[in-house]
């Protein structure tokens, strides 16, 4: 008498969500909404795609769709609690999803050369036009002066953009040289203080700024306050860059 194994009970998406979570990449100097909030939408999103059948580029095009929408919101959009609101919604979905490609890459056994430039591509666009749209959206509505204030969407737009292009360098010339790999799944724990502190530079916290549309004066204080913070942490983390990448070669 022949006896058969019995088959393997299938995989919820509960399951691949908690084997998600033992396998995340580094969190050291991640914000605390990327970190704590965002990257666990990530998870479940990427477990629901996972089921899904979706592919990681799916994924990605879909978190540019929802982050393009949000984008013609605050430009187009008259400002208002509504419009905040409904740019700040369309923005953080985006967000978790350009979180849940990279996790889906993982659960489907590593992600391609070309997903990840897909993925660094959209990423570049959204962290440059986000602020253009801001800039678009202020100077349509004349709720503000024309003069000081459109000032600061630009100098935020260049500041994200040198943060995002040195942050990517660094892991490209470290890689290069050997002082580091890719991202391996966490190793102790990460400062938390760390993460709180660097929360003025958190894109997903800037998403839901937004929401203080409908009060500009408020939402315009809290915007140059979040661009204050990244100036400022831009600066010394080119110091500190600089310093690293010297040391490469020796």
């Amino acid at each position: 008498m022949t006896v058969t194994a019995a088959p393997r009970p299938r995989e919820t998406v509960a399951d691949t969500v908690r084997r998600l979570g033992t396998a995340q990449k580094g969190a050291q100097g991640a914000p605390a909404y990327s970190r704590f909030v965002n990257r666990s939408l990530g998870r479940l999103v990427a477990a629901l795609a996972f089921h899904a059948g979706w592919t990681p580029n799916a994924v990605t095009a879909v978190s540019a769709a929802w982050t393009a929408t949000g984008l013609a919101v605050l430009a187009l959009a008259p400002p208002g609690w509504g419009t905040g609101l409904l740019a700040s919604v369309c923005l953080a979905v985006g967000y978790a999803l350009d979180s849940a490609d990279g996790q889906l890459a993982r659960l489907r056994g590593g992600g391609s050369p070309a997903g990840e430039w897909l993925d660094h591509m959209v990423d570049a666009a959204k962290t440059s036009t986000l602020h253009l749209a801001v800039l678009v959206g202020l100077y349509r509505s004349e709720v503000v002066d024309r003069g000081p204030w459109l000032l600061v969407p630009l100098g935020y737009c260049v500041v994200a953009a040198v943060l995002f292009f040195g942050t990517v360098l660094n892991e490209a010339l470290r890689e290069r040289h050997g002082a580091v790999t890719r991202a391996q799944p966490t190793a102790g724990r990460p400062s938390v203080l760390r993460s709180l502190l660097v929360v003025p530079t958190d894109y997903g916290l800037l998403c839901w700024v937004f929401v203080l549309l409908g009060a500009p004066a408020v939402f315009l204080g809290a915007y140059c306050l979040f661009f204050a913070a990244t100036a400022v942490y831009l600066a010394l983390a080119c110091v500190k860059w600089f310093a690293e990448i010297g040391r490469l070669v020796r």
